[in-house]
């Protein structure tokens, strides 16, 4: 059947002659409702769900579960895929880890890619504009493009939400890894189960029988996947890939890493334990796809931080500035104390929520600051169209020694104004974002950019 279709797509508005068009079912539109259209616009075939009424003279296709049935067609249609396909779930850590992979493969002299949060990352091929797990048709025109454009090497994120709607359906990862497992995305999957459930697909539906899971053993979650090849790693005294020690250093940090008995200390220039983990797992998927593990461990110490990780916008004075892209009571709480060993004087913190999702977090995520900031002040964090206000004030029912600025410019610009020898301030959840969202307009706003302005007008001499 797809030999005989010009094109695939779930947009009826891209349908051209001979096009085959999957009407999907999604949380705003019924696709079923674009069928006539579809058909107008020269659509000769149409995947539906089961008891769906086609047209006369198309080809209907009825399918119990059209949205993993889309994808794989999709996959068939397109037809290439890179021979060697990292695919990283996880609350937190894909994004690091997924751009670690790509930064080991290049030290290694392998052309690259990594695709995710930060969109398509490579040297080799530009132009791209991506979310973090794309639809089908994009996620293989794309994936097609890097083949025939020698990139056959790759690492891209699974969120849970792409997992859910099957748009990895139809990807032949050779490896699989599970970075953790925290609070997230309630307001999507309801409840912790169900959220592990739609990562857990990723091993269970979508890795091939001989693929190979890289899994945090250190994680409750992680001791839950399922598979028959696994490599973990972590602080257990059962990983593979086993961290023996970390120290902090004032540029980064210093790791023992054990491996089949051999015991590796490098230095790498990225802060925080939860960094060390990443890292791990970027060894251990190379290690997995069957790299020499010598050749991995040789790499680790000329890794460079991802964008809005951790990531210094100023340091001068005896201060520091910090922005990060923890947006969830687990990723705050890790990066404050990451931070924490590198503090003399106080530990500052400007955070805060967004709206339109998981309220369940909000008042953890007080408590996080409460608990690891000397000083917090809560501000406005993509309120959408929830009152801003409102949610400051569930974050500050767990945090009552906070600051209540809801500007966030203004907050930024006060947690630079605050700091004495010593301080350093983090502030938390943009990290690379380019934008504010209030009510259904997303203005531009940049935490490094506003950061780095507020500490350059504060110690300009």
């Amino acid at each position: 059947m797809i030999k005989d279709i010009k094109g695939i797509t779930s947009d009826s508005r891209a349908v051209q002659k001979g096009y085959l068009f999957a009407a999907l079912s999604g949380t705003r539109f019924d696709g079923r409702n674009f069928i006539e259209q579809a058909v107008l616009n020269g659509a000769t075939h149409v995947l539906a769900e089961t008891g769906t009424k086609f047209p006369d003279g198309i080809v209907g296709i009825e399918s119990d579960n059209p949205h993993r049935d889309f994808a794989q067609m999709t996959a068939q249609f397109y037809g290439d895929q890179p021979d060697n396909i990292i695919a990283v779930t996880g609350t937190n850590g894909k994004t690091s880890v997924a751009d670690f992979i790509r930064q080991i493969f290049e030290l290694m002299d392998l052309k690259s890619a990594s695709l995710g949060t930060l969109g398509l990352v490579s040297k080799h091929v530009k132009g791209y504009n991506v979310m973090t797990t794309p639809d089908p048709v994009k996620l293989h025109s794309l994936l097609v493009d890097l083949k025939s454009s020698g990139v056959n090497y790759i690492a891209m994120e699974a969120s849970s939400h792409g997992l859910n709607q099957a748009r990895l359906d139809g990807v032949v990862p050779k490896i699989a890894a599970f970075t953790n497992l925290t609070q997230d995305h309630l307001d999507y999957h309801g409840n912790m189960d169900d959220y592990f459930a739609a990562k857990a697909r990723l091993f269970t539906e979508i890795l091939p029988v001989d693929g190979v899971a890289v899994v945090n053993i250190d994680d409750e979650y992680g001791c839950k996947i399922e598979c028959d090849n696994i490599i973990t790693y972590g602080c257990s005294e059962n990983a593979e890939v086993r961290l023996l020690s970390q120290e902090p250093t004032p540029s980064g940090q210093n790791i023992q890493i054990k491996h089949h008995d051999e015991i590796y200390n490098i230095q790498i220039g990225l802060i925080g334990l939860f960094q060390a983990y990443n890292v791990l797992c970027a060894a251990a998927c190379c290690i997995a796809l069957g790299m020499d593990a010598h050749d991995v461990f040789d790499t680790l110490s000329k890794l460079q931080g991802v964008s809005g990780r951790v990531e210094l916008a100023h340091a001068t004075n005896d201060v520091a500035a910090y922005i990060d892209y923890a947006h969830t009571p687990d990723a705050l709480e890790k990066v404050l104390t990451s931070l924490r060993p590198h503090v003399s004087g106080r530990l500052i913190c400007v955070f805060g929520a967004g709206g339109d999702r998981d309220k369940g977090k909000r008042p953890k995520m007080g408590r996080v600051a409460a608990q690891h900031a000397d000083i917090a002040i809560i501000t406005d964090d993509n309120p959408r169209t929830e009152n801003p206000e409102k949610i400051r004030n569930e974050i500050f029912s767990a945090c009552s020694m906070a600051e209540n600025i809801g500007n966030r410019r203004e907050a930024i610009a006060h947690g630079v104004e605050i700091l004495k020898a010593g301080d350093v301030l983090l502030v938390a959840g943009k990290g690379h974002e380019q934008g504010q969202t209030i009510g259904d307009i997303t203005h531009p706003f940049n935490d490094l950019i506003e950061t780095k302005k507020a500490m350059e007008a504060r110690f300009a001499n």
